[in-house]
């Protein structure tokens, strides 16, 4: 089998699933690994398929789904981690949340807390809350992106540097191999980049989904977060040298900060109150919550 045989039975292989593995099509064609990547790369730079760690999807795969198709995506992931972010997240503080499916279902999550500040760029959680008189919400400007209802552009950056809030809350498209935090559009990643700098502690919520998935602009890195909550025990830290895990967070190269990993089997009852209190307290490394929870700290 030829490079043009190979290359057009990756596409076929395409349509029908979403994405591809380097080591599975070495095996089926019986070529090296060296190969495969080479077919993966022409076909990515003829804008075929998106390359990823350790294979590549379809272009319909990687490029952003529809807003209301997301919406029923892991729906009852999305819930799960929406509950346990709701348990971090206290009475009476300020919160900034960004566009995304996941960080509507936070807000959701958020509907019996009193006493909070809620600023978005996400009119779809605005409208959520606004028959919530125990709340006070501040709408973000800028240009509106019908598609979803997210409110992007420098007007929405500027915004969010006017202030700063105990909790900033986003979503992301992607998370790399290399802990990078990746999402589609520059627009709305600044304005996401905005929520976490002018935030006190920054949590992301993405579902196991994410992993697999391609974004070509970053948000920042796992290390900049202080709390991660997924539904998929992954390890998505960084490798480092010589070591069989790495702290990302190493003071000599980062500001020290703490990274709480949060993961959860959304088949076990979940219990976490004594998890708020813990991470309040900045008690032991390891805390169970479902499955795991893991803190990382220099």
């Amino acid at each position: 089998m030829d490079a043009n045989d190979r290359q057009n039975e990756i596409m076929n292989l395409l349509t029908a699933q979403d994405r591809v593995e380097v080591e599975d099509l070495a095996r089926r064609f019986g070529v090296s690994l060296q190969t495969v990547r080479t077919d993966l790369r022409d076909l990515s730079a003829r804008g075929q398929l998106s390359r990823v760690h350790g294979g590549a999807v379809r272009i319909a795969s990687a490029a952003n789904r529809g807003y209301a198709e997301r919406r029923s995506l892991n729906a009852d992931s999305k819930r799960a981690m929406a509950a346990l972010a709701a348990e971090v997240i206290p009475e009476n503080c300020s919160i900034a949340l960004n566009i995304g499916t996941s960080t509507e279902m936070v807000a959701r999550a958020l509907s019996s807390h009193r006493g909070l500040t809620v600023l978005s760029n996400n009119i779809n959680i605005i409208n959520m809350m606004m028959e919530d008189d125990s709340k006070d919400l501040i709408l973000a400007g800028g240009a509106i992106r019908k598609s979803d209802g997210a409110i992007v552009g420098e007007d929405a950056v500027e915004f969010f540097a006017r202030y700063k809030v105990d909790f900033a809350i986003i979503g992301a498209s992607a998370l790399d191999a290399d802990g990078a935090i990746l999402d589609h559009d520059a627009r709305e990643v600044s304005v996401a980049r905005a929520i976490l700098k002018n935030a006190r502690s920054r949590i992301l919520v993405c579902d196991g989904t994410k992993f697999e998935r391609a974004a070509p602009v970053r948000i920042c890195d796992v290390a900049d977060l202080d709390v991660v909550i997924t539904d998929r025990p992954r390890r998505i830290l960084p490798r480092g040298r010589g070591r069989r895990h790495a702290n990302p967070l190493d003071a000599r190269k980062r500001k020290r900060r703490k990274c709480l990993i949060h993961t959860l089997k959304i088949t076990s009852p979940i219990s976490l109150s004594s998890a708020a209190a813990s991470m309040a307290a900045a008690s032991p490394a390891t805390l169970s919550v479902g499955a795991s929870l893991s803190r990382w700290q220099k």
